[in-house]
C-alpha cells in the first residue's frame, strides 16, 4: 500500500482517504488527489509541427515576426540556440544574435 500524498494546503502527512477524496485532520482541507496531480503535472510545450520542446533545444523560426522597436522583423529560418521554456503566453525565452533576448511563442518555431 502506498503512503497518501500530503495535504496540498498545509503539507501535513496525516491526510487520510474518505471515499473518493482525501481529508486533512490538521487544517480540514478536503481534495481530490486526481485533480491535484493533474494541476502539478509539468506543462508540455510543442512546436509548430507538434514536436515536444525541452530546455536547451535549438529551434528555427517558421514565420517572419515583427519586433516592436526594431527596424526589421525576425526572418523565417532564423536559428535560435539554447531555448528556455517558461510559463505564459510567450513560452520560450531565448537570445537571438543581432536582436538580444526575446520571448517567443512556441507556435512560430520548429525544432532544429
Amino acid at each position: 500500500m502506498t503512503d497518501p500524498a500530503p495535504c496540498p494546503q498545509c503539507n501535513s502527512a496525516l491526510a487520510y482517504p474518505t471515499g473518493q477524496s482525501m481529508m486533512c485532520p490538521e487544517c480540514g482541507h478536503e481534495w481530490n488527489p486526481d485533480e491535484v496531480t493533474a494541476e502539478n503535472a509539468p506543462k508540455i510545450v510543442k512546436d509548430a509541427n507538434g514536436n515536444v520542446l525541452q530546455d536547451g533545444d535549438d529551434v528555427v523560426m517558421v514565420k517572419d515576426l515583427p519586433v516592436k522597436g526594431a527596424p526589421k522583423a525576425l526572418k523565417a529560418g532564423t536559428k535560435v540556440r539554447n531555448i528556455k521554456l517558461v510559463e505564459g503566453d510567450h513560452n520560450i525565452d531565448c537570445k537571438i544574435e543581432g536582436f538580444g533576448t526575446m520571448a517567443l511563442k512556441s507556435e512560430f518555431v520548429k525544432k532544429a
